[in-house]
């Protein structure tokens, strides 16, 4: 096995100690934290996506939770600011995007779906309780299934 050199090796080091220091900007008002805590609970991780900004730990919902901050530092309104990660990211990154004609289904698609089932359901036991038992032989087949059933297969009397 190969030796590693001491530049390779400060360089692995550096690799994996700056990211785990690596900490938000420290809270500067409570005011502008809770907006931050707000707007950032609001937003997907696009990495990880099940998770909120707020609580994401992976590289880019950190970039995203310091250019959130910043923004608001800026003065911007939270519109303003779900408007630029929505028009950088697109509807996914919001978890209630903004009903338009484009998330029409998506925000009556289950509701939809689910009263379409249900009148399924509704017709299926309303056409069970009405329908009569039908043979499955048409006259002919039944005849000749009764003519079977009357003789004697094994020749006996």
């Amino acid at each position: 096995m190969k030796r590693l050199t001491p530049n390779i090796m400060s360089a692995l080091v550096l690799a994996f100690v700056f990211p785990v220091l690596a900490k938000d900007a420290a809270p500067t008002d409570e005011a502008v934290e809770r907006r931050f805590h707000e707007i950032s609970s609001e937003l997907r991780c696009m990495v990880c996506q099940n998770e909120s900004l707020a609580i994401s730990s992976a590289g880019l919902a950190a970039d995203l939770r310091s250019r959130i901050r910043a923004m608001i530092l800026e003065g911007k309104s939270d519109d303003e600011i779900m408007d630029f990660m929505t028009a950088r990211y697109g509807d996914f990154i919001r978890y209630r995007p903004r009903l338009k004609r484009d998330t029409v289904l998506l925000w009556f698609g289950p509701g939809l779906l689910l009263i379409g089932a249900f009148g399924a359901f509704l017709l299926k036991l309303k056409g069970g309780a009405q329908s009569t038992p039908e043979s499955a032989f048409d006259a002919s087949e039944q005849a000749r299934a009764e003519a079977l059933l009357h003789t004697n297969i094994s020749g006996l009397p």
